[in-house]
């Protein structure tokens, strides 16, 4: 009896890894609004996930969706493609969870990257920095095709667990921490599951919500992450109905914010965090203009503890 209920209080102890993921604060960002009356922008604070990245969500929606339908079997690898984050997730999860781990990753990525990587033992196919994201792609889908039997090709811009991760999660964390008064959401393209799954929960829940989605203005950019949608491979969940409206940001627009969040409101985000920030300060100015009250919430990814070595803090 004694030894029974030992072992119940024991499984009762702490949580899982997956428990973690999700359910991260809402950051009011006061000081770069001080000047819009009747205007708010809120971050979601994503680096407080276990890998330190909106990305867990998706990876782990991907994962628990392969073990489910018997893809990701005891002994196959885990494939995709990836910028970092989605990688680390995955690197994060297979560690935990005991299976193997293989990554095609463009070899430009921030060298904290590479060592959080390297420190979870994921098996890392470098591609050429030149081809981006597009050519990690081609790499992981050409592996999975010579090799099925090993291989589980999680495929995160063409699986749908990617953006229902989002719908079941983000969108309604989002909706529940501001009382439903959002009136905008802003977030990058990458994958695009963020932005579509976030986006379609929450035009469920009121139609008036104006839903913006931000690329880089060109395909050679400093996004990491981001997807210049005319010029790159699209990814198959992305829904460009979705959007409202579409903001092109600069490289530099997102680096000058990312040093001014640190200094003005001691937040230290990754480059697509203040490339999102920066765009909902364009809006929040036009709504202010406008005369009219909003509450614009955006994503941010990650903290910039995996770009410090970039040049441009220091510019």
């Amino acid at each position: 009896m004694l030894q029974a209920e030992m072992a119940t209080i024991t499984n009762s102890l702490g949580t899982t890894l997956l428990d973690r993921i999700g359910n991260t604060p809402l950051i009011r960002l006061e000081r770069l609004t001080v000047h819009l009356p009747g205007v708010q922008i809120l971050g979601k604070a994503e680096w407080n996930n276990p890998g330190g990245s909106v990305k867990d969500r998706a990876a782990s929606g991907i994962v628990v969706d392969a073990q489910k339908r018997g893809l990701l079997k005891p002994g196959k690898h885990l494939l995709d493609a990836t910028s970092g984050n989605t990688g680390i997730a995955y690197a994060m999860l297979g560690a935990a969870m005991g299976f193997p781990v293989s990554l095609c990753i463009p070899s430009n990525v921030s060298l904290e990257r590479k060592r959080i990587l390297a420190a979870y033992g994921a098996n890392v196919i470098w591609t050429d920095p030149a081809d981006g994201s597009d050519g990690a792609i081609r790499m992981a889908r050409a592996l999975a095709a010579e090799q099925p039997e090993k291989y589980f090709y999680a495929d995160q811009y063409g699986n749908n667990a990617n953006w229902r991760a989002h719908y079941l999660g983000t969108a309604n964390e989002i909706w529940e921490q501001t009382g439903g008064q959002l009136t905008h959401f802003v977030a990058g393209l990458g994958t695009s599951g963020t932005f579509v799954g976030t986006s379609r929960r929450l035009k469920e829940l009121n139609p008036a919500i104006q839903c913006v989605s931000m690329q880089p203005d060109s395909p050679f950019n400093g996004l990491e992450g981001l997807k210049h949608m005319a010029t790159a491979i699209v990814p198959p969940i992305y829904d460009s109905a979705l959007a409202n409206r579409n903001i092109d940001m600069e490289t530099e627009a997102a680096y000058a914010m990312a040093k001014r969040l640190g200094r003005t409101e001691g937040v230290l985000v990754g480059v697509s965090s203040a490339a999102a920030v920066a765009a909902c300060l364009q809006i929040a100015e036009e709504e202010a203009m406008q005369g009219r009250e909003a509450v614009i919430v955006t994503i941010l990814a990650d903290s910039a503890d995996k770009y410090l070595s970039e040049r441009f803090w220091e510019e």
